[in-house]
């Protein structure tokens, strides 16, 4: 079985955006060469950012993760974000999951992640973050979201 990974995560200011886009293109140039990595993808969405990649095991996802540009950009996102979120799940086959299935995925396993100065959102533990929208002040998740308790 394959691993997926899914992050998410909204920069808290667009001054942030130069160096995250930088660690962003070294940290996905040593994802496509990383061993065992079987894909990865990107997306803007809501106003966050997400990664999804997969990989033949948790072995070959941890290895990318404690290394290399990864390890030295992971620490730097408690400053510049003010949301931060991941999950991982298992898969069978060699296709990349839908992203409805990573956001379900996200928002019923996922975790947060440590920021130092956290969203509204963050601090209310919704591991998708505004989703891009707010309603009469409260920030709105997708419909298949059952609130938590």
């Amino acid at each position: 079985m394959a691993v997926v990974s899914v992050t998410r995560v909204h920069l808290r200011s667009v001054l942030h955006f130069p160096a995250f886009a930088w660690h962003s293109f070294l940290s996905a140039s040593q994802a496509r060469q990383a061993d065992g990595n079987l894909g990865a993808i990107v997306r803007q969405h809501g106003g966050s950012l997400w990664t999804m990649s997969m990989w033949r095991d948790e072995i070959d996802l941890r290895a990318f993760m404690l290394s290399g540009n990864h390890r030295t950009a992971m620490p730097k996102l408690a400053g510049w974000c003010d949301e931060a979120a991941s999950a991982r799940f298992e898969t069978d086959g060699d296709i990349m999951p839908a992203w409805n299935t990573a956001e379900q995925v996200m928002a019923t396993r996922g975790k947060l992640s440590a920021v130092r100065h956290p969203s509204p959102a963050q601090q209310k533990g919704l591991t998708l973050g505004t989703y891009g929208q707010r309603r009469g002040g409260v920030f709105a998740q997708p419909p298949f979201v059952q609130a938590r308790a």
